[in-house]
């Protein structure tokens, strides 16, 4: 299936399933590929698609299988996203792209890096979380109380998990402001100012809405792929890497990116400090300039900055 260049919103057909894609930007950019959060979606925060083309960046998202119109992928592991995006870089006609993930995509993103070394350009990852048999790393030391519950459960009492979630989603889809309520005490100060952006905590529960739009069973499939075997080597990525922490992050703590720094050939590692999980969302128009030109300076959040200035909103 080949889609229009410049087509906005669209179906990969994947033979027994369907993927998801948002396309936005300067339709002859530079391709950039954005895997989104767990829980998220293709419709997460991102700069608007005007700032995008002054940008010569084409960003194309889609939702991971399960998630909001993307069929479901039972079992899936963080490598299978590799073969979708190359499903969807074969049918937008690009030969040549770059990754970007942050939060649970930040290993979906080093999945296309290692298991397609002659397509990816470059790659980063934001407040990633790194595999669960690193080994020297505690993998709980430092994370919130909610994400170690539910990714214990993930180990050990899978059928708790799914009940968890399913919860969660039932909540979210009365109310989607829910999620962001119910991590509130593991947020820093500087989360807390982000989250209080009226704009940007509307655009979060509105990806978590249409994340949530199916069923459970997305995230569930995301947080059990990220605790079991990734199904591919960290040692496989050839292309520049930039692994991008905030210091006071709970959710993915910053220990998992310094470790992932050991693990990666040649990566830059930048760990900001008094920045959170959600700086991820304040940093992405710089790092979408860094990828374009993996060469420039590592970029940085002004702390003392806003969404509004650096043109995260709807993409349109």
């Amino acid at each position: 299936m080949t889609l229009p260049q410049a087509h906005p919103d669209a179906l990969v057909d994947r033979g027994d399933r369907k993927l998801a894609v948002d396309i936005t930007g300067d339709p002859g950019g530079y391709p950039i590929f954005l895997m989104h959060g767990t829980p998220g979606s293709r419709n997460g925060p991102k700069p608007r698609s005007i700032v995008l083309h002054r940008m010569g960046i084409r960003l194309i998202s889609y939702d991971r299988p399960g998630y909001g119109e993307s069929h479901p992928m039972p079992g899936r592991s963080v490598g299978d996203a590799a073969d979708d995006v190359r499903a969807i870089a074969d049918a937008l006609g690009i030969d040549t792209f770059a990754v970007v993930g942050r939060s649970g995509g930040g290993p979906h993103a080093l999945a296309c890096a290692a298991k397609m070394p002659t397509r990816v350009t470059s790659t980063a990852a934001l407040v990633s979380f790194a595999p669960p048999n690193a080994a020297g790393l505690n993998w709980y030391d430092g994370m919130s109380e909610q994400n170690v519950t539910e990714y214990t459960r993930a180990d050990t009492e899978l059928s708790e998990l799914v009940e968890d979630v399913k919860k969660r989603t039932y909540e979210m889809q009365d109310d989607p402001g829910t999620l962001v309520r119910l991590i509130d005490s593991a947020l820093c100060a500087f989360d807390r100012r982000v989250i209080d952006d009226r704009a940007l905590r509307r655009l979060i529960t509105d990806s978590y809405k249409i994340a949530v739009r199916q069923g459970p069973y997305g995230w569930i499939d995301d947080t059990a792929a990220l605790r079991k075997d990734w199904g591919f080597s960290l040692r496989d990525i050839a292309a520049p890497v930039l692994l991008w922490h905030g210091e006071q992050d709970e959710f993915a703590p910053q220990s998992h990116t310094r470790w992932l720094g050991t693990q990666i050939p040649h990566a830059q590692v930048q760990i900001q400090p008094e920045a959170g999980h959600f700086a991820a969302v304040e940093i992405l128009p710089n790092i979408l300039v860094w990828l374009t030109d993996p060469q420039a300076p590592i970029p940085t959040v002004d702390m003392v900055g806003s969404t509004a200035r650096l043109g995260v909103g709807v993409a349109g």
